[in-house]
């Protein structure tokens, strides 16, 4: 007998669950009202750009929503069967991705990493902004060394950022992933950006990557207390 989880790992059952899942987010953002703090974000990023974005697993799925028209961006997507549902989903939203990962202890050849890691410094290079969860995976709310060291090598800035909604629903699963809920207040902040010079190494890229997640946690804590503060968060 086929596993529900077989039939799950099928390409057109991942397109369908992709395409239904990237329309879900659609109607979650047309239907709510946006604010954006600071909210002359935009402008402020503009003299920078590309940069790299960064936010925490688990609470991106609303990320496709910040490209303008006009700004060419990718994300960096893993190979997994959900990360192909979810690269499915981002495509459809007008992202494009790049697939790999990271791994626990730095194995980036097994999950895709070096080949990840080589493409998102080419779209760098070539005017696209870069959009990645910043935990290692498994570890929530850790930032992993890879984007301190891809900002070095790429000599652009990270922003980080977080998107919370007020309504939503909290999984108990390894990252406290937010199902984002229609008719919602959706509140999106950016950190101040981080520069690496080309020169950091050992404890000057440790202070940068604790620096990196101080500001992701702090955001992370404004976004959902700005969302919540309309009294409607449900959870």
């Amino acid at each position: 007998m086929i596993s529900s989880r077989k039939i799950a790992r099928t390409p057109a059952i991942q397109k369908v669950i992709g395409i239904l899942a990237a329309e879900y987010l659609r109607f979650v953002y047309l239907t709510s009202r946006t604010t954006t703090l600071p909210s002359d974000i935009y402008e402020r990023v503009a003299p920078d750009m590309p940069v790299i974005i960064a936010m925490w697993h688990g609470q991106h799925f609303l990320a496709p929503f910040i490209k303008r028209d006009g700004l060419k961006g990718k994300t960096l997507i893993s190979r997994h069967r959900d990360g192909e549902i979810n690269a499915i989903a981002a495509e459809r939203l007008g992202v494009q991705t790049i697939r790999g990962s990271g791994a626990n202890g730095g194995e980036f050849t097994k999950k895709g990493g070096v080949t990840a890691y080589v493409q998102a410094l080419e779209a760098l290079a070539t005017g696209y902004n870069v959009a990645m969860t910043a935990d290692v995976p498994k570890l929530a709310r850790l930032v992993g060394p890879g984007i301190v060291r891809l900002a070095r090598d790429s000599g652009r800035k990270v922003y980080p950022i977080a998107i919370a909604s007020s309504r939503r629903r909290t999984l108990n699963n390894w990252d406290r992933s937010s199902v984002n809920l229609p008719f919602s207040h959706i509140v999106g902040v950016a950190g101040d950006p981080i520069f690496v010079s080309r020169d950091a190494e050992g404890s000057r890229l440790e202070t940068i990557r604790m620096v990196l997640q101080n500001s992701l946690n702090a955001i992370t804590k404004q976004a959902y207390a700005a969302a919540d503060f309309s009294g409607t968060s449900r959870r």
